[in-house]
């Protein structure tokens, strides 16, 4: 049974050291007993207590890492149901399936392909984290070729998806050190395949068709020894699929079900591409930690990744980028000034379009604590008086021979007072970045 606050506080060492990041023990006792803490943070608690905390110290969704170095990929530790009670944390990783029975050059040319299914969107990096090869052969020399060939063309993350155990044994002796996930183990192959894994210390699904089941085999790989399990309820269709992920997540959290206290993976199976894109991302929000898929054609998968990046964005802190001026192309001192706030969407919305423009320009990003220029405008994030201060310390009077500034048009209602105020000339520009290319033009003309 869970324990309180006060009651984890009586087992910790009451010396309001702050080595654990928190002001006091009281408050590092209250973050232990929400599941927003780890036990390991306190470097003074006894052994005796440590035993005693362990299951209040534990979070309700182990913490599983696949792949190794810089682009390992980390899943579950999630302490709630929906985003705006607090955040998700460790953003759905994304697969897609490579079979062994692939003619070479088409398998190579499929990889390739996913290696490359990188994105850039509102200075963030998005991208692909597994992929996931399938032993559709059924024979283990073709599937040892085929991990090599994938292990020269890629460095993404591995899923291992063959149930011989010997074939899996024979894989790992190759790619072991990249930390694979194992797909996966079942009543008829628990034991072996549960040995391999503790073996050579990797992941490991646990798959059943039922709930019940599923349940049975994770308590029997926890008593076994392994604590990086993966949960997976079959092959289903989507409704029954989003059922038992939001049952496995809630039992999980509510009840604190150590069985099913796991990530949880999921395959799609439209054979439509967007309808795969749809039910990927139903899985993705509800609540798989790793979705498996076959298309991967750009539009569909940059769709979803950027729907990942927003689900797993915290609500509470949107994107921001830094508050500062910024040059586009080859300023001079003639270069028109725009300003805007530090919201990442509306900042790099303007930023393409002045650099479709082709005129080369400055942006002033005000410090809007991210939000957009309606927003912050109706939040007084984004007045005259902050925007003055914005352009005062930007140096910008160094660089330019003018002190003419561009305001969006949507907030034009402020262009007299910040022209008072500033000492600049305001022109207003378009209310949409989309008139911002014709805008720039009609004034260098």
């Amino acid at each position: 049974m869970a324990l309180s606050g006060l009651e984890i506080y009586k087992l910790l060492p009451k010396t309001n050291c702050k080595e654990c990041g928190f002001p006091t023990c009281l408050a590092f006792a209250m973050q232990i007993a929400a599941k927003k803490a780890a036990l390991d943070k306190c470097p003074h608690v006894s052994e005796e207590a440590k035993g005693k905390l362990e299951s209040a110290s534990r979070p309700p969704i182990n913490l599983v890492t696949i792949g190794s170095g810089e682009g390992k990929l980390e899943v579950g530790n999630e302490t709630v149901m929906f985003r705006h009670e607090q955040t998700f944390y460790h953003p759905t990783g994304l697969g897609f399936i490579v079979e062994d029975n692939m003619v070479e050059s088409e398998l190579i040319k499929r990889v390739e392909k996913i290696e490359r299914l990188r994105f850039e969107r509102v200075g963030q990096k998005i991208e692909a984290n597994i992929v996931a090869l399938a032993n559709t052969s059924k024979t283990r020399d073709k599937y040892i070729a085929a991990i090599k060939r994938v292990l020269e063309k890629t460095k993404l993350n591995l899923l291992l998806i063959c149930d011989d155990p010997e074939t899996i044994k024979a894989s790992l002796d190759i790619v072991k050190d990249r930390r694979p996930l194992i797909y996966a183990a079942t009543k008829d192959n628990l034991d072996a395949l549960l040995s391999i894994a503790k073996g050579a210390k990797v992941p490991l699904v646990i798959s059943a068709p039922s709930l019940e089941d599923l349940s049975e085999l994770s308590e029997k790989a926890a008593s076994g020894g392994l604590n990086d399990i993966v949960l997976d309820s079959g092959k289903k269709p989507i409704s029954e699929k989003l059922e038992d992920l939001t049952y496995i997540r809630r039992l999980a959290l509510k009840k604190t079900y150590r069985p099913f206290g796991h990530p949880t993976i999921a395959f799609t199976d439209a054979k439509d591409p967007y309808e795969e894109a749809s039910e990927a991302a139903t899985l993705i929000v509800k609540y798989a930690s790793i979705v498996i898929m076959k298309c991967i054609d750009h539009p569909v998968v940059l769709s979803l990744l950027t729907a990942r990046q927003n689900i797993f964005t915290d609500p509470q802190k949107p994107l921001q980028v830094e508050p500062k001026v910024y040059e586009i192309g080859n300023v001079t001192g003639e270069s028109p000034v725009l300003v805007t706030t530090n919201f990442s969407l509306t900042y790099y919305t303007v930023e393409s379009e002045v650099e479709s423009s082709k005129v080369p320009s400055y942006i002033v990003s005000v410090d809007s604590e991210g939000m957009s220029v309606l927003t912050a405008w109706a939040a007084e994030k984004f007045t005259p008086e902050k925007i003055t201060s914005a352009l005062n310390q930007s140096g910008l009077k160094d660089k330019i021979t003018h002190k003419e500034l561009v305001l969006p048009g949507y907030v034009a209602v402020m262009s007299g007072k910040l022209q008072e105020e500033s000492g600049w000339q305001v022109k207003v520009g378009p209310r949409e970045a989309s008139g911002i290319p014709s805008f720039l033009k009609g004034k260098k003309k």
